[in-house]
């Protein structure tokens, strides 16, 4: 990659709770390994260094930084941690199939000029507007929305900028891209591979674990 310093941040203060993990979603096993450490892999392989977020009783300074009450407060609390990031690559913990060839293709979109560049999947469900009580409103054409994803990368700068909202803002922003758009910057999607499985539940975890095993990497539980 041409851009430097380019450093990666981790997303991972997320308790785990809708996983049904005993502890935080970062160190839920995962192929034998610590669910953050398929993203630190493929993150460190790219990027100059990466800063994570995590649990604030597990932050080890300089590169794990205690995470805030959501999601976006994590994220500036570790690109505060990296001021002398130029291109930033934010991901979050829950994608650990991220591939290198994914971050790279997000990066080189931010050196083509534009301000941000996310992972994205476009949609294959029907997709309805309902109610509150349930009630169907109508069908969205689907030929133009897209199932956001990450890593999703930044010039750093705009970003910083992005984020300097008030708390509520941050805490009602579901990914950085939003703030980024708001903001006024340009953004583009990256087709990501289908592989890049969010672990929420513990059916994603399975599913995470047989690509995995289907790659020939990671353990066969017994």
């Amino acid at each position: 990659m041409a851009v430097r310093p380019l450093v990666g941040i981790v997303a991972a203060a997320g308790s785990g709770k809708r996983l049904g993990a005993q502890g935080p979603k970062a160190f839920v096993p995962c192929g034998g390994r610590p669910l953050l450490d398929w993203s630190l892999e493929a993150l460190r392989s790219v990027c100059d260094r990466v800063v994570v977020a995590v649990p604030s009783g597990l932050a080890e300074p300089p590169d794990r930084v205690p995470g805030g009450a959501t999601r976006s407060e994590s994220v500036l609390a570790a690109l505060r941690a990296a001021p002398e990031a130029e291109v930033c690559v934010v991901h979050d913990v829950a994608r650990p199939l991220v591939t290198v060839a994914l971050i790279e293709r997000c990066v080189e979109a931010v050196e083509r000029g534009f301000d941000g560049a996310l992972a994205a999947a476009p949609i294959i469900d029907t997709v309805k507007q309902v109610e509150p009580d349930g009630g169907v409103v109508q069908t969205l054409d689907r030929s133009s929305l897209w199932a956001v994803q990450t890593p999703q990368a930044f010039r750093a700068n705009v970003l910083r900028r992005a984020l300097a909202v008030g708390p509520d803002v941050l805490a009602a922003a579901t990914d950085d891209a939003s703030l980024v758009e708001a903001a006024g910057g340009s953004v583009t999607i990256i087709d990501a591979p289908p592989e890049n499985i969010k672990v929420t539940r513990a059916i994603d975890l399975a599913a995470v674990e047989g690509v995995l095993r289907s790659r020939g990497v990671g353990y066969e539980p017994a």
